[in-house]
């Protein structure tokens, strides 16, 4: 399975919303002017990121749940 690129590349945009996810926990939590300047930005680039992984992860069901 670690051989299939489809799998790497949905287990990229999976590792790619944890970091923005992150991201932005972190910078909730320390507040300032990051905070003020990022959060809404932040959170809008994970529910896109999370749209794109879980579009890549139910195209992987479909193509490889076949077999």
């Amino acid at each position: 399975m670690f051989q299939d690129p489809l799998f790497l590349v949905v287990g990229a945009a999976c590792l790619v919303v944890v970091v923005i996810l992150l991201l932005g926990i972190g910078g909730f939590a320390k507040g300032g002017d990051f905070n003020r300047k990022h959060a809404n930005r932040l959170m809008r680039y994970r529910i896109v990121a999370q749209l794109g992984a879980v579009i890549l992860i139910l195209l992987f069901v479909l193509l490889r749940g076949k077999s």
